[in-house]
């Protein structure tokens, strides 16, 4: 059963590494993130019955476990040190003019909720509707108007995030 997992998780591993890149913004939460991702997965592993896809799965497990951590994480105080607030604020803006597509985005992906981001994760993966249907629970025609209404809002950031600068 351990190869079984270990084989598995070595299969999807990008898969998870998806989920901690979007809810960890630093290199040792999404380590942590990964780690209590796995372990979640192997506590339900012996009651997984196979009769949804494997990346299904993982990807339900990477979710809740993801969003889980985030809310537990935003509850608690963020401690930084006044000199390295000094150091970013310069950084921030000096980098907001020069920032590809790619980045941007990924500034206005961060600024949703926790279930828009899901959703748009998978849209972006090229998952199919009925695949996002499975994997969050929710109708396939829900997740039609969800995405729908996340690239309105994604837009809107975006423009909103240009007209600033």
């Amino acid at each position: 059963m351990e190869n079984e997992f270990t084989e598995l998780v070595n299969q999807h591993r990008m898969l998870i590494f998806k989920v901690c890149n979007l809810y960890c913004p630093d290199q040792e939460g999404r380590k942590d993130l990964f780690q209590e991702i796995v372990l979640q997965l192997w506590k339900s592993y012996p009651a997984f019955r196979q009769e949804a896809a494997n990346t299904t799965w993982i990807y339900r497990i990477a979710l809740n476990t993801a969003i889980s951590n985030f809310r537990k994480e935003s509850k608690r105080p963020v401690n930084k040190e006044l000199s390295s607030l000094a150091v970013e604020i310069p950084d921030m803006a000096g980098n907001v003019g020069s920032q590809d597509d790619a980045n941007i985005l990924r500034f206005a992906i961060d600024k949703l909720t926790e279930v828009e981001k899901a959703v748009i994760l998978f849209y972006l993966d090229e998952r199919t509707y009925e695949e996002i249907s499975a994997i969050m629970g929710i109708s396939i025609s829900n997740v039609g108007v969800r995405i729908n209404r996340i690239k309105n809002k994604l837009s809107k950031i975006v423009k909103t995030q240009s007209n600033e600068y």
